[in-house]
């Protein structure tokens, strides 16, 4: 029986551990949670010499992923990981881990919403994109106070460009790299939080001349939509209903909440490289809300 080693048992940890034990994986976590219905460890290395997983996910605070990568590397851990997202709360240079793997965990490449946008745009020129994500934070997990999660915590790696930067990432996975980029955002609604909760973001991209995204924790319907004009079509995505439109007309996509989860961890399971967010794009995408950053406290372009 393959085994897995949780680092962190938030709600994203949970779910981590919830999937790879339907599938049979021996699951443990590295967590002070009482809460936790797994093994439970107080120590990396305990967790380690127990369970000798195949797979580690980390999962705790973003502040501290870097720090548990190295603590991790230091226990001479040598088999795949998977971060998640986004990498680190700050830029940092790329290193060469010797675990046989290490993916950043943006699972919204796995849906098939996504998956198909993107095999329609390959062969089209891309005009202009919009993107708009939001949810109202006190929402998103109701069984506990908005206030005491990291998302409302700046120096914890929390607020809205970190905690939605799978949009940043699908971004530039669909339309390439980032040429510049311009920005407003913070902390502008009163939710009890010091953490930014919306941005308006103007992208410039290799494949995509103009985009713009909208990203926030205030949206009281849970809105995830992208909308491309090509020189051939118009296409409209809904990650949260599971449907792409091209010129109005609707192909739906089968996909539960834990559908993007399940199908990520299948691939890290199978070793099924193709559709994964790497070290060095995952690192790309903390550089890029580093230079949101700037533009917006500079009120001009960054340019990559």
């Amino acid at each position: 029986m393959k085994s897995a080693v949780i680092i962190g048992f938030g709600s994203i940890g949970a779910r981590h551990a919830q999937l790879l034990a339907e599938r049979g994986v021996r699951v443990g976590a590295v967590t002070r949670n009482p809460e936790c219905s797994y093994p439970a460890y107080a120590g990396m290395d305990a967790a380690l010499a127990d369970l000798r997983p195949e797979l580690v996910v980390v999962s705790n605070e973003t502040s501290r992923h870097i720090e548990t990568l190295e603590r991790l590397a230091d226990c001479g851990y040598a088999g795949t990981v998977l971060v998640e997202k986004p990498l680190s709360d700050r830029p940092a240079p790329v290193r060469d881990w010797p675990f046989a793997d290490i993916f950043v965990a943006y699972n919204l490449r796995f849906h098939p919403v996504i998956q198909a946008l993107r095999r329609v745009l390959a062969a089209e020129k891309v005009i202009s994109a919009q993107v708009h994500v939001g949810q109202y934070l006190p929402d998103w997990r109701p069984e506990r106070d908005y206030r005491q999660s990291y998302s409302a915590r700046r120096d914890a790696g929390g607020g809205v460009l970190r905690d939605l930067s799978h949009e940043l990432d699908y971004a530039l996975w669909l339309f390439g790299n980032w040429q510049r980029v311009a920005a407003l955002g913070g902390h502008f609604s009163s939710l009890d939080i010091d953490s930014d909760d919306a941005w308006a973001i103007l992208m410039q991209l290799e494949r995509c001349p103009m985009l713009t995204l909208q990203m926030n924790y205030l949206d009281r319907a849970p809105r995830r939509e992208i909308a491309v004009d090509t020189d051939s079509h118009s296409y409209r995505a809904d990650l949260v209903s599971g449907a792409l439109w091209r010129d109005g007309v609707e192909e739906p996509f089968a996909c539960e909440r834990d559908t993007t989860y399940r199908l990520q961890l299948e691939a890290v399971l199978s070793k099924d490289r193709a559709d994964f967010c790497s070290l060095t794009e995952g690192a790309r995408i903390v550089e890029l809300i580093h230079c949101i950053e700037a533009a917006a406290a500079q009120g001009s372009w960054v340019k990559s």
